[in-house]
């Protein structure tokens, strides 16, 4: 089955691949280091610890502009704690030496000072040996891929070869470097209340055939195009297609086009309600529909620390994408919210 591939290459792949840019911001990693850059280029970097992949971390914040600032944020791996106590004081230690102690934060973070977040960029980005030690518990930042990430930030953000590069370092004045871009402003339009119902087969039979003319190399929807076929439970999932009203005019067709362990794809169109014209695409990867917005969410393992989440948002005409950000270390306390895309949404007049 390919589509859950084709699928996942806006989300899965902004995990696996080397350098992704896309339309919603730029996505980089390296060893065990990594950073999303948004629309408004602001970047979110994220460093784990030394000897695990997804354990405790370090999260790095700097906006675009001249002479910004970093700020800086910690979170600790619920595993870490093996004396099963609360960490009631976190401290940083920087080759050797204590930096001081952290600011406890809401949902299991802790905050850096300015002076330790720029002691530590300045450690972790060469041979620097940055830990943290809380209670009985400690871990030590990896610098396996520092660098390479925080040039990426310097490359997006237009500082190499400022005074206020992370790396490259240079006498170019500040007011060379990019200005933070305004977020878009999307203008959600008011939708029908009215319940949404299932087709009927010949609805469906008359309507099939301009769906499957909008599929291609970026809409695909395998059970669509195979109707039938077993699902990952050894069932055949039922051939429905939805029709939800979005206002007078305007109506939104809904159907499962893929499905896999822990994940599955919708696929929505947009199409006038006498269902006569073409249909437009949307996604082949939405969970849900609700109050005028379609949602996506995308678990990248079994374990739930790793997931991407999407939002479009009806504005009156079209389903423009209104949110796109990667969750890391997430967990029932919450976990790092690293946006690709953001909006300014207007609630509906």
């Amino acid at each position: 089955m390919n589509i859950p591939i084709k699928t996942a290459f806006l989300i899965l792949a902004a995990l696996s691949a080397p350098a992704i840019a896309r339309e919603s911001g730029t996505y980089f990693y390296h060893k065990n280091w990594e950073v999303a850059c948004d629309n408004t280029l602001t970047c979110r970097t994220l460093g784990f610890e030394r000897d695990r992949e997804m354990g405790s971390s370090v999260l790095l914040t700097r906006q675009a502009g001249r002479d910004t600032v970093p700020t800086g944020e910690v979170m600790l791996e619920k595993n870490d704690l093996r004396d099963d106590s609360t960490v009631n004081k976190l401290t940083i230690w920087i080759n050797g030496k204590s930096a001081g102690d952290l600011t406890a934060a809401e949902n299991g973070v802790w905050r850096l000072s300015q002076p330790q977040t720029l002691a530590l960029i300045s450690a972790v980005k060469g041979n620097g040996n940055v830990k943290f030690k809380g209670g009985e518990s400690s871990f030590t930042l990896s610098n396996d891929g520092a660098y390479a990430v925080m040039l990426k930030v310097d490359d997006v953000q237009g500082r190499i070869g400022t005074p206020g590069a992370w790396t490259k370092t240079g006498d170019k004045p500040e007011s060379s470097v990019a200005k933070a871009i305004s977020q878009p402003v999307i203008q959600a339009a008011n939708v029908s209340q009215a319940q949404p119902r299932i087709l009927s087969k010949s609805e469906v039979a008359a309507l099939r055939p301009r769906l499957l003319a909008t599929l291609n190399e970026d809409m695909d929807c395998e059970r669509m195009t195979y109707p039938g076929q077993e699902n990952i439970n050894g069932e055949i999932d039922k051939d429905e297609f939805t029709l939800t009203p979005l206002d007078d005019h305007h109506a939104l067709i809904s159907t499962l086009c893929w499905s896999g362990a822990y994940n599955e794809g919708h696929g929505y169109w947009i199409i006038d309600k006498q269902l006569k014209g073409d249909p437009v695409a949307v996604t082949n990867a939405g969970y849900k529909y609700q109050d005028g917005v379609i949602s996506s969410y995308f678990m990248v393992s079994s374990m739930g620390n790793s997931a991407t989440e999407e939002h479009w948002v009806w504005d009156g005409k079209a389903f423009p994408k209104s949110r796109s950000v990667l969750w890391r270390s997430r967990s029932e306390d919450g976990g790092w919210e690293m946006p690709l895309l953001v909006t300014e949404v207007k609630t509906a007049k």
